[in-house]
């Protein structure tokens, strides 16, 4: 275990600039792009820095990691202990929202050197009354005014718990009615929480709420031409009624949002809201500032493209216009105006498609002013843009988790996840489903399926979300070989039964329960998979970050048949015997096995069950 700085330890010991030096200290970690970027945290949690610490010859070393809240001027330390290889670790504790600096200094101890000779001659019997004469003139500080510091300052942001742990559940408020002729209001949506809060959801995800553009509004299942009564897409915002900071008129007031989400507040629920920076062709924007879009040689202006997919009823505002400073200040002002409102999480909408600066700079500002902001980039993109993303401010980030459906792609995905680098900055929300995206693996695997993409997503990560209607398990595409839904709630309301027989809110809920009872699945890192002889099976472990509280987790990921074999459990690793009794109590199903030793056998019958979720005791 690394130590650590007790609270109020004296600052560090000034170094005389004016003395050589013989330490040498490099690969410090944690770091993002050589300290460009912070490494994150949330409240609690310890950072762990480590650093290859040397100096040439025999003489002891001694070690500090020096660390800060942002703005103050002393440092506090913790020492390093050696961990062999001339590596070296200490950890410190981040408490609140402040921001945090570390570095790491290292120095020849004259002191420990001194004594490890006097100790060596003593024990071999010698002499050591020159030893003893030497003691004397020792230097006070045992030679740390001679050492090295690491000459970068390392920065860490510091978030709320939600932004490390949380489970989402994205609804349509306009479907939350029982008439499919109309929209419900946010007053008639109320009457949904109560059933989103007992299935144990943490945040309430709310698809765009602003007044919805007319021209060239899309019917049912992307129509370009729609009927009478069609509600259009929430992502084409703009109209008469108002842009950005208003409400679509058919959902209420702001006076009614606002009672929303404190009814919201009362069942438990935090409310996150979407960020689109895109406007429908009626916004107030594309007539007040015409300037803030692009627009072609005939001088209209251009909507939104993604070949072959046209969306005629968005304009894409041009972050690098003559006016740009203005339409910066103007959306910074949009995201600011939804949190003096009570909202305190974004899901933003392909931030991919506006300029990494503009989030840094935005991003920043917000979160120097309300520490308890938290951003979620909707970017299924190029990997490194959806890192860059990660790194220049967003709190968590949607992931390929959709797309990676076998033993193979998951381990592969979730240990770069998880066990490299990219764990210091990023964090994945891993959603099952969104309103656009229903996987072949949903589409053809039906019901069992559904809920091995639901421990999946809920095990492999801390945070993780399902779209409305996953719970009853809608897998009906548009077309054969797309992904769309038939009957997309993008372009029209939905009422569904949520009292079926066959809906998975049982055990929705009782996932949720667990991972509330378990500190092991509250966080990304803890993340091992072991070795089965199945393919189609396959098994991990997640551990709190002290070791505690170890899940073990098997699922069967072919959705038709009863698959079997053996997991095998590393019991040499974890420090066990190897005929070690274990006690494996499924949370899912409350029932108990007994295993012995490093090989166990498991079957899962997906007409059954799909998975196992196991707190492991052992013997």
């Amino acid at each position: 275990m690394a130590k650590r700085a007790a609270k109020g330890e004296s600052p560090a010991v000034p170094l005389d600039p004016g003395l050589p030096r013989r330490v040498v200290i490099e690969n410090v970690m944690p770091q993002v792009d050589e300290g460009r970027f912070p490494v994150k945290r949330t409240v609690g949690e310890d950072v762990i820095v480590e650093a290859d610490i040397f100096a040439d010859g025999h003489d002891a070393l001694a070690a500090v990691v020096l660390w800060r809240r942002a703005g103050k001027t002393a440092w506090h330390e913790a020492p390093m202990e050696a961990l062999g290889n001339d590596r070296w670790r200490a950890a410190f504790t981040t408490a609140d929202f402040a921001g945090y600096e570390f570095t790491v200094e290292g120095w020849v101890d004259l002191g420990a050197t001194w004594r490890g000779a006097l100790d060596k001659k003593i024990a071999a019997g010698q002499d050591v009354s020159s030893e003893r004469l030497e003691e004397r003139t020792l230097p006070k500080d045992g030679g740390r005014s001679r050492g090295t510091r690491w000459p970068r300052i390392l920065r860490v942001v510091v978030e709320r718990q939600r932004a490390r742990f949380g489970a989402w559940y994205e609804m349509f408020p306009r479907s939350a009615g029982s008439d499919p002729s109309r929209g419900a209001t946010f007053r008639e949506a109320e009457a949904r929480l109560p059933y989103v809060a007992a299935m144990g959801f943490d945040v309430l995800y709310l698809p765009p709420i602003h007044p919805i553009g007319r021209s060239f509004r899309k019917g049912r299942n992307n129509a370009l031409t729609p009927a009478a009564g069609d509600p259009g897409s929430p992502w084409a915002i703009g109209s008469d009624e108002g842009g950005h900071t208003a409400v679509e008129p058919g959902l209420g007031t702001l006076k009614d949002f606002a009672h929303f989400v404190k009814a919201a507040a009362a069942q438990g629920l935090e409310i996150a809201l979407d960020i689109a920076f895109q406007a429908s062709p009626d916004h107030p924007y594309v007539k007040t500032h015409p300037s803030w879009f692009r627009h072609r040689p005939d001088g209209t202006i251009k909507y939104a493209e993604n070949p072959p997919k046209k969306y005629q009823d968005i304009y894409p505002f041009d972050f690098e216009s003559e006016d740009w400073s203005a339409l910066w200040r103007e959306l910074k002002g949009v995201i600011e105006f939804w949190i003096a409102r009570g909202v305190n999480i974004f899901r933003v909408d392909n931030p991919h498609t506006k300029p990494f600066a503009f989030w840094e700079w935005a991003l920043g500002e917000i979160r120097a002013a309300h520490p308890d902001a938290i951003f979620l980039s909707e970017a299924f993109t190029r990997p490194k843009v959806m890192r860059y993303l990660a790194k220049v401010g967003f709190s968590q980030s949607y992931s390929y988790f959709t797309w990676r459906n076998t033993k193979t792609e998951l381990e592969a995905y979730f240990t770069e996840l998880t066990q490299t680098g990219v764990a210091e900055y990023m964090r994945p929300n891993l959603f099952t489903n969104t309103p656009d995206i229903l996987h072949e693996y949903l589409q053809t695997g039906g019901r069992p399926a559904f809920q091995a993409r639901l421990v999946l997503a809920a095990t492999l990560g801390a945070s993780y979300g399902i779209y409305s209607g996953f719970e009853l398990c809608e897998n009906t595409p548009v077309r054969p070989g797309s992904e769309e839904y038939l009957d997309s709630e993008k372009y029209e309301i939905k009422i569904r039964d949520y009292e079926r027989a066959d809906s998975l809110a049982e055990l929705v809920a009782r996932i949720n329960a667990i991972r509330r009872e378990h500190p092991s699945l509250q966080f990304d890192r803890g993340l091992a998979f072991h070795e089965t002889d199945n393919p189609q099976l396959i098994c991990y472990r997640k551990r709190a970050p002290d070791g505690s509280d170890p899940i073990l987790v098997v699922v069967n990921l072919d959705p038709f048949n009863m698959q079997h074999g053996h997991i095998h459990l590393p019991l040499a690793e974890w420090k066990f015997p190897p005929d070690t009794d274990i006690e494996a109590h499924d949370l899912l199903s409350d029932e108990t096995y007994f295993w012995r030793g490093e090989s166990n056998y498991v079957r899962l019958d997906p007409q059954v069950r799909v998975a196992h979720v196991i707190a492991v005791r052992h013997g």
